[in-house]
């Protein structure tokens, strides 16, 4: 059985981060694989896996939203890209978040869903995330085909330049 609490745990001591780790997801977020939520400064993992689900897939998702964790409460650590990135969410959909003075104001973008999963699967955030839980996870468990293709399969089918996220993020700010 896979002990998050132990993975947890010495990321937290070796980054020097009081945070909780819970495993009911919030409403809302129900089907997702993890969430982190700075306020409550809590790690939410959905542990709700198919019988024999690989622990290095498990280990993924904590390590991807305890990335998450240290780009929100140690932004220091962090390029300028990702510390901006961090205050937009782009949805499928082209519905967007804006994060001002702690409380996200929603609005909508114009366009189609494939360009806004690339949007939303190349955010630096995410992107930072991902590269991060995979390295984490390549040294617990060792490289694989399947951890690869995990990986490859969270990133956009392009890379997308980091000018097309100020531009993005301008167009969320005027909307916001």
């Amino acid at each position: 059985m896979f002990d998050y609490q132990e993975i947890f745990d010495e990321y937290c001591r070796e980054n020097g981060l009081a945070l909780h780790l819970c495993f009911e997801m919030p409403e809302g977020f129900e089907g997702a694989d993890g969430m982190f939520d700075p306020d409550s400064r809590t790690v939410y993992i959905n542990t709700d896996f198919p019988e024999g689900t690989p622990d290095f897939i498990r280990a993924f998702f904590l390590f991807h939203e305890l990335r998450h964790a240290s780009q929100y409460l140690c932004p220091e650590r962090f390029s300028e890209l990702i510390r901006r990135s961090i205050g937009y969410v782009i949805q499928y959909d082209g519905t967007c978040y804006k994060l001002v003075n702690g409380e996200y104001i929603e609005c909508k973008l114009e366009g189609g869903e494939e360009a806004f999963t690339d949007l939303y699967m190349g955010q630096p955030h995410e992107m930072d995330a991902n590269r991060f839980a995979y390295e984490q996870v390549k040294k617990l468990y060792g490289d694989s085909e399947k951890l690869r293709e995990m990986y490859e399969e969270r990133k956009p089918k392009e890379a997308i330049a980091e000018e097309k996220y100020v531009e993005v993020y301008g167009m969320i700010d005027e909307k916001c």
